[in-house]
């Protein structure tokens, strides 16, 4: 919905002059006697315009309703704050709600089922229940490979451990000749 300064074509702080200016340009442009053919919509907008003048065009009118129109504007602020906070709290909740049950090993049409169930519609279920179990085969596959990394060099350490001395080094020759030959 319009405020009536947005009605007439004016910025909050207009001076009543473009107040003026803006009403008598708004009723010419929307007259019904200018827009033959259009004549209903032309009145409704012209009564519009008529009535957004009426109270711009009074002082103490213009103040109330600037006084009313700010309350308003911040108790809506407010509740589209508030909403918007219950939707990221839900958001989460079936988004935990989703990553609980993939990574219990699920498929993704359980977790689809899942978040039907917990209330979620059917667009959003299925965006949330292909990322979690996108999210959790991704994590899967990168524990695998770290495991294996890690494996790998154990592996490597113990082979390391267990190589003989390089020959070019008598000493380290020598040395693993010595634990060769001892039996713990």
């Amino acid at each position: 919905m319009a405020t009536l300064y947005e009605t007439l074509g004016v910025d909050e702080h207009a001076t009543e002059e473009d107040i003026k200016r803006a009403y008598r340009k708004a009723a010419m442009r929307c007259h019904p006697d200018r827009n033959v053919g259009n004549e209903d919509a032309a009145r409704a907008k012209f009564l519009e315009i008529k009535e957004a003048y009426a109270i711009l065009s009074d002082r103490a009118q213009r103040e109330v309703y600037d006084r009313i129109y700010t309350e308003e504007m911040r108790r809506w602020e407010e509740r589209v704050r508030q909403e918007e906070a219950e939707r990221e709290a839900l958001c989460a909740q079936r988004v935990s709600l989703a990553m609980r049950f993939a990574s219990q090993g699920h498929n993704r049409d359980v977790v689809f089922g899942v978040l039907l169930g917990a209330q979620c519609d059917e667009p959003a279920a299925r965006q949330i229940a292909d990322s979690a179990i996108a999210l959790h085969e991704s994590r899967q596959a990168r524990e695998e490979k770290e495991e294996r990394e890690e494996e790998r060099a154990v592996k490597k350490d113990e082979e390391k451990d267990a190589a003989p001395a390089d020959a070019s080094n008598p000493f380290g020759t020598m040395w693993f000749q010595f634990l060769n030959n001892m039996r713990f």
